[in-house]
């Protein structure tokens, strides 16, 4: 009987173990050597849509357990390889508009460099970071109708707010914020789908920048694995970009994707 009393007590104390981790950020669900590839498959994605990936980047730090001090500016710094490639390829192939991205920019630049300044407890931190992955998600799963024809034009006044907004949060939370705006572009009619692609990627890149700028003024230092990491989403890039601009069927990938993200938002938020 006393054995039994003392296996229970033993199990019970495992347990409270096991979700004290969990709770903490230590119970990890992608090893770190898998994290180059998988990075590498993000940006690939992302940036065939015009985007840095620093949602994706983010759920794979959260799964694999990285400090939320290092989540922040390693997603800036990818989205900054990621996101310029993006913005060159689209460019390029003829559909960068400046009228596009000007009205956001010019609010969203100066708010993700004080969005970059906040800090939260790392609880606080995972919880929004889990919110904004779920929105991320409904992105992702988010397929333009038919109709691809823009019959408007860009609110300056409402794109100047909308700027304030996605730049606070890209800077706040380590995100470019294009993951929004593209959307954003394409339901107002404001943009066609590879043009609110190749704002997103511009928009993304100066937010990313400016959050970069103000964390650096800070104090950061990068993790370890960095230039493998920036590797990794630059080949990424590279490739995502260059198939971005011709028709892509990603329908199955895009899903995995959701499913990933879904996944840490999840794992955040609890």
């Amino acid at each position: 009987m006393l054995s039994n009393l003392v296996l229970l007590q033993h199990n019970i104390l495992s347990l409270n173990n096991l979700l004290l981790i969990y709770r903490e950020g230590g119970f990890t669900m992608i090893p770190l050597d898998l994290l180059p590839l998988l990075m590498l498959i993000v940006a690939f994605l992302y940036s065939s849509a015009g985007h840095g990936g620093a949602s994706g980047y983010l759920a794979l730090m959260a799964l694999a357990g990285i400090s939320p001090v290092i989540m922040k500016p390693t997603a800036l710094i990818l989205n900054l390889f990621v996101a310029g490639i993006a913005m060159v390829s689209f460019y390029k192939a003829g559909y960068f508009r400046w009228r596009l991205l000007w009205p956001f920019a010019m609010t969203s630049v100066p708010a993700a460099y004080f969005g970059a300044r906040v800090t939260f407890e790392p609880i606080l931190y995972k919880v929004i970071l889990g919110i904004c992955l779920l929105i991320a998600v409904a992105r992702m799963l988010y397929i333009p109708g038919k109709n691809n024809q823009v019959n408007q034009q860009v609110s300056i006044p409402l794109a100047g707010i909308s700027g304030i907004i996605l730049g606070f949060l890209s800077g706040m939370i380590g995100i470019g914020g294009g993951i929004i705006l593209s959307p954003l572009l394409i339901v107002t009619r404001w943009a066609r789908v590879k043009e609110a692609s190749a704002a997103s990627a511009g928009f993304i890149l100066l937010n990313s920048l400016s959050g970069l700028t103000s964390l650096y003024g800070k104090g950061f230092s990068p993790d370890k694995n960095m230039a493998i990491w920036v590797v990794a989403a630059f080949l990424g890039g590279i490739l995502g970009s260059a198939t971005g601009s011709t028709k892509l069927s990603e329908s199955g990938l895009r899903y995995v994707l959701s499913g990933v993200l879904f996944l840490a938002a999840i794992k955040l938020i609890m």
